[in-house]
């Protein structure tokens, strides 16, 4: 599959499932989505000076951006998203949740919309491994962020332990698509196993943020891996 034949289908993909996507969330990571998520926006809302803007890519529906906004109201998240229907459902949940600041942009992850050095920080979870190229969204993403400023990634990986690898790959080959879609959409909740199969490792993923200039990189994993935050500085 090309690059471009990858964004086609997952554009088509999210825009298909967003109806359904937080709630299918919740289902398949088995509740712990959100406390992996909690412990990006705990980084972010513990380091972020005052007045900055923060930037969260592949928003989906919202939940970084909302999360950082409602701890912060002294600071501006934007998040960015290619798919109409997710932002349209982070939307409803901004207005609903009276964070009016916080401001979604339609837009590719590859070609930011925004100048050079403009964010404290830069974040996108469980959005790169969707991505045509992982390199250049990184790129893009340290470009935009200000000196002396982070880029975060948490994303899923296939466990490094060798013993949990046939578990996992039960789970999320076998079950999860089902758990997820239902008959209906069992076919694309399919393709979530797929990319994270196909996905980098994360020590894959730190020489990215190194070869892209970042420093000071560091990782956190979760549920033996399966669950990484990767953050480095420009």
């Amino acid at each position: 599959m090309d690059k471009m034949e990858k964004a086609e289908r997952v554009h088509g993909l999210f825009e298909t499932i967003a109806g359904g996507y937080d709630q299918a969330n919740e289902r398949i990571s088995l509740g712990m989505q959100r406390s992996w998520k909690k412990m990006l926006i705990k980084r972010i809302v513990k380091q972020a000076p005052a007045g900055v803007r923060i930037l969260d890519v592949c928003c989906g529906t919202g939940d970084i951006a909302l999360g950082i906004a409602k701890q912060r109201g002294d600071i501006q998240v934007c998040g960015l998203d290619f798919s109409a229907s997710m932002l349209k459902i982070a939307k409803k949940k901004r207005n609903r949740m009276h964070l009016g600041r916080t401001l979604f942009f339609e837009g590719d992850a590859m070609n930011l919309p925004f100048e050079d050095d403009t964010f404290a920080a830069v974040t996108i979870s469980f959005g790169l491994r969707n991505t045509a190229d992982y390199m250049q969204v990184i790129e893009e993403m340290k470009r935009v962020v200000r000196p002396g400023g982070c880029v975060y990634c948490l994303d899923s990986f296939v466990p490094g332990i060798k013993w949990i690898q046939p578990f996992y790959r039960l789970y999320f080959q076998k079950m999860m698509p089902l758990i997820g879609g239902g008959r209906k959409y069992k076919q694309e909740y399919q393709w979530l196993s797929e990319s994270t199969e196909c996905f980098l490792k994360p020590e894959g993923l730190t020489e990215m943020f190194q070869t892209a200039g970042l420093t000071h990189i560091r990782m956190k994993k979760k549920m033996f891996g399966a669950c990484v935050m990767v953050w480095g500085r420009k």
